[in-house]
């Protein structure tokens, strides 16, 4: 059994776990919605709605092993995107509670790049 291919089968099934269930989250999710909201963004619901379905059709390529360095990117931007938004302004109360609150976008963003990288 080769343990590489195994390891990236298992990160491409988390990665597409991970986005495809924050993309329908996105999509039934009130709380979301007014979350999206409060960000203080342009267009907030058409935003939401597009970010959904962009993590729910990359996570299913991902999931499938199609396109997979293609579907990466636009993840990797909506990673950036909500660190940048929702985890940064965290700084100001102190570097341990942004550590621990941007802990998992950090690691998803380090998987993207995992799966962007592979041959």
């Amino acid at each position: 059994m080769n343990t590489a291919l195994s390891a990236i089968h298992f990160i491409r099934y988390s990665v597409a776990y991970v986005f495809i269930t924050s993309g329908v989250m996105k999509l039934v999710s009130d709380e979301l919605g007014n979350y999206f909201n409060s960000l203080g963004l342009p267009f907030p619901l058409f935003l939401m709605y597009s970010v959904s379905l962009i993590e729910i059709i990359c996570g299913i390529l991902i999931l499938a092993n199609k396109q997979v360095k293609h579907a990466t990117v636009p993840l990797i931007t909506i990673m950036i995107a909500a660190l940048l938004l929702t985890k940064i302004p965290i700084l100001h109360t102190g570097f341990m509670s942004f550590a621990f609150n941007a802990r998992l976008d950090i690691i998803m963003l380090v998987l993207l790049f995992i799966l962007y990288k592979r041959p």
